[in-house]
């Protein structure tokens, strides 16, 4: 709905190196490259995975004609997300191509759903650049701390990813669902010591309009403590008629999400076999007439994610816990500024993934929940009340998956 995410290998290179430790304590083992021989481009690594799931989703609602559009779904399959990849990560100019479709990730309370009203399903015309996820060319000069990419880039925003094996659930949390996803731009990382900087500048949300900004200071303590702090924003308007995700009017899908500024920070700590990471993240857009944002709105974010891997076993347990607060008023046709859920709602959510992985296939069982502490707005002397069910009245929301994978 809100957003599809990156992968955190959608990132330079030695930016993405300097974050290993992390990736190694996620709940699955992500794709291991094949090494292949280039020939004049040099020693090639590809790499990819395709996951499908069945799903259950409580408090659905029977009737929405309100909107053109049949009742939601309660059960069904899908294909999540199917990548292939193919990259060169040695010598002095280096690439990343990575082609298929992405969606696998559901946003537990707020989940996407499409116009027969399944879930929405993964698909290849995300992007302008169609079944292009991510694209482009490094320059790493010969014994320089930094490099330069240029193309189709992910995003810097946040601890979650695109992928949902990247992930310790396929549930996704309300800081993932209102978070960037992958840009056209140009991106310059620096290495020194222990600290990653890494910048991209582009057309942040897929917008074709190159305003947006984004930054993430990396440190590694050792390889058990790593903090992650990022930033990102538009440095100018995006206007209501430009297209965003190839064929979306910004005004129809939210004109505060294309024209804000975003703060967070994330801290990786590891313990053994356990791997927590605490993340909080701070959205807000100004109050712009122009674009029918007729009062400061933000959303607040905060959660915990954690893995554990059972020693000598295929078996591991991921997971999460999260707080949400959204600010803001509505604009004058009464309609709600919706970050997550509803006009300002406030919730608290969670999910538990038991996870079964045997070399380059997996299972595992998602199940997660929603529940809204506040779920009211007033406008012009009228209280709204919204949520889950038929009546909007239901303050908690249950999914739950069955997942299997394959990576290579």
């Amino acid at each position: 709905m809100i957003t599809m995410r990156r992968q955190l290998l959608g990132l330079g290179f030695l930016a993405a190196s300097s974050l290993l430790a992390m990736n190694a304590a996620h709940a699955l083992n992500g794709p291991t490259a094949i090494q292949i021989d280039g020939g004049p481009l040099g020693q090639l690594e590809v790499s990819g995975g395709v996951d499908g799931y069945g799903y259950y989703v409580s408090g659905t609602k029977d009737d929405l004609h309100n909107y053109g559009m049949p009742g939601q779904v309660t059960t069904g399959m899908n294909v999540g997300s199917a990548i292939i990849q193919v990259q060169k990560t040695t010598g002095e100019l280096q690439f990343n191509i990575e082609v298929g479709s992405t969606g696998g990730g559901i946003a537990v309370g707020a989940p996407s759903w499409n116009d027969q009203g399944h879930l929405s399903q993964t698909t290849v015309n995300n992007f302008v650049t169609g079944p292009l996820y991510q694209g482009y060319i490094t320059v790493a000069p010969k014994d320089m701390p930094f490099t330069i990419s240029a193309g189709m880039l992910g995003s810097l925003e946040g601890y979650e990813a695109t992928l949902p094996w990247y992930n310790p659930s396929q549930l996704t949390t309300d800081l993932w669902n209102v978070t960037n996803s992958s840009a056209r731009g140009v991106e310059g990382t620096l290495t020194e010591g222990p600290m990653t900087l890494t910048v991209e500048f582009g057309d942040g949300w897929d917008t074709g309009v190159f305003n947006f900004l984004q930054a993430m200071v990396t440190y590694n303590f050792d390889s058990n403590n790593i903090l992650n702090v990022f930033y990102a924003g538009n440095l100018g308007r995006t206007g209501l008629n430009t297209k965003t995700f190839g064929d979306t009017r910004v005004s129809d899908y939210g004109p505060w999400f294309m024209n804000s500024q975003m703060f967070g920070a994330y801290y990786s700590y590891t313990i053994g076999n356990l791997n927590l990471i605490p993340e909080v993240q701070y959205v807000y857009a100004k109050t712009d007439h122009k674009l029918g944002i007729d009062k400061t709105t933000s959303n607040l974010g905060a959660a915990v994610f954690g893995t554990y891997s059972f020693a000598n076993t295929p078996y591991s347990l991921g997971g999460w816990i999260e707080y949400e607060n959204s600010q803001g008023g509505t604009n004058n046709q009464g309609t709600g500024y919706t970050w997550f859920v509803g006009p300002r709602s406030e919730g608290v959510g969670f999910a538990i993934a038991p996870t079964w992985q045997y070399k380059d296939v997996y299972a595992r069982v998602n199940a997660g929940g929603f529940y809204l502490l506040r779920n009211k707005y007033s406008y012009d002397g009228t209280t709204y009340t919204y949520g889950y069910g038929n009546h909007n009245d239901k303050k908690f929301q249950f999914i739950g998956t069955l997942e299997g994978g394959l990576l290579f």
